[in-house]
């Protein structure tokens, strides 16, 4: 296949709509602490260069309330062509070949509460010479519980077992292997999952590569709530919360200096608030 144009909107559609549920049900538990935030959000557009038209942009959600003490929920579809330097290292660009869409949703939730772990989930469909789907989630507690990283993993096992056999060892590993810092020797939280390059050969493989993302996003969904619920009423103290902004720190590091995401975004025009949404609203480093 080579117009990838239709499939690159039902997913643009597909992402919007589950930015809306996942919005909708992270202020509903802000109504249940009592609070009234809601989302505010901003539509941008991504910034032409070299003569570019009709480049995309994209709509940063963002909320501050009493449980989510920071949340961005972004989703963006954009298109033009990577820079030369940039082109040789994206699956299927070149330097004769720059052209790029991409279309995805991201999502980082730093919780008020240091009993409340923060959370990253991402799912995108990108086309150059070849089309892809690529994303995943992973869990990152101050202060972890055994029994809600158990009950992340079994529900992405759950979704992964659905849609490919060896999917949830892999791409567990991927995440492990992925959300580490080095410079730290330490994890950037108990991980996920973590999938790319997942590409579509055709139109069956785009399918099912599409129900896998679906899956993904449903199941962030359905799980990460249920976590939120459990932990938001817990007392804490001055030393808890010291944990957690060190620990914020830590985040912010790998997000600044080895996430791809973060890369991608400044180096293809996209806004600067929503590609640095993902960094907590306060942290500190001892």
């Amino acid at each position: 296949m080579t117009d990838w144009t239709p499939y690159t909107q039902r997913a643009k559609t597909w992402f919007e709509a589950l930015r809306d549920g996942i919005c909708a049900e992270f202020e509903k538990i802000e109504r249940e602490a009592g609070s009234d935030a809601g989302f505010q959000y901003t539509p941008w557009t991504r910034d032409a260069v070299a003569g570019e038209v009709d480049t995309g942009g994209g709509v940063q959600g963002l909320m501050k309330g009493k449980v989510f003490e920071k949340v961005g929920v972004n989703v963006s579809t954009v298109h033009g062509a990577f820079s030369p330097q940039f082109a040789a290292s994206i699956n299927g660009a070149s330097v004769e070949n720059p052209g790029f869409t991409a279309t995805g949703i991201s999502l980082v939730a730093h919780m008020a509460n240091p009993h409340v772990p923060a959370v990253h989930m991402n799912t995108r469909f990108l086309t150059t010479t070849k089309a892809w789907f690529g994303g995943g989630a992973d869990l990152n507690p101050p202060l972890p519980y055994d029994e809600d990283a158990a009950d992340f993993h079994a529900a992405f096992k759950t979704a992964c077992d659905a849609h490919g056999e060896g999917y949830y060892e892999r791409y567990k590993a991927w995440a492990d292997d992925y959300f580490y810092i080095p410079h730290r020797k330490v994890h950037r939280g108990v991980g996920g999952i973590f999938y790319d390059h997942l590409e579509c050969a055709d139109e069956a493989a785009w399918e099912a590569n599409f129900a896998f993302t679906k899956a993904v996003g449903e199941t962030f969904l359905s799980i990460f709530p249920q976590l939120v619920r459990r932990r938001m009423g817990i007392a804490f103290d001055a030393a808890q919360k010291q944990q957690q902004l060190e620990w914020r720190g830590r985040y912010a590091e790998f997000n600044l200096v080895y996430d791809r995401g973060t890369l991608f975004g400044l180096k293809t025009g996209g806004n600067i608030d929503a590609i640095l949404m993902s960094l907590p609203p306060e942290a500190v480093w001892s």
